[in-house]
């Protein structure tokens, strides 16, 4: 589902977007080894400094949450890695907070929840995202049906 229609207008329903990504952790975790060698401005420009000091494994799933929710917002360019960042609740559920360019964008094609799925297994971290619209959009009208050619 892609958060905008081929006019750029914002579909009619009940969700904004749906994102999927996956992340091999192995190759992850030797990405960010690499960087951290060089001085570790990748691991920087990602993670705000709460979520840079996570295990590798725990920062690959945080990396595909970004990647998934970029996706349910259709993945236009200029959105800030550091502005989608994955929160743990009162019980460990994973949540993600929206600020600066991911929050204005969901904000101008009307989100309201943002939901969120984590999991980790086989070295694959994996996130899911659904964007639930804040308002639900009417359908479109019905057109009258075509005249009948003679």
């Amino acid at each position: 589902m892609t958060p905008a229609g081929s006019d750029g207008a914002a579909p009619a329903g009940l969700l904004v977007g749906v994102g999927v990504d996956v992340v091999d952790v192995d190759r992850f975790t030797a990405v960010l080894a690499r960087d951290d060698a060089r001085g570790g401005a990748l691991r920087r420009r990602l993670f705000d400094d709460d979520e840079a000091e996570l295990a590798p494994r725990s920062l690959a799933a945080r990396f595909a949450a970004k990647e998934a929710v970029a996706k349910a917002l259709g993945a236009p360019p200029g959105l800030r890695w550091r502005d989608a960042r994955v929160r743990r609740g009162e019980h460990g559920a994973p949540s993600l907070e929206l600020r600066a360019t991911v929050a204005d964008l969901a904000a101008r094609l009307g989100a309201g929840a943002v939901h969120l799925s984590l999991s980790h297994d086989g070295g694959v971290a994996t996130a899911f995202v659904v964007v639930e619209r804040a308002q639900p959009l009417p359908p479109p009208p019905l057109l009258p049906p075509a005249p009948e050619v003679p």
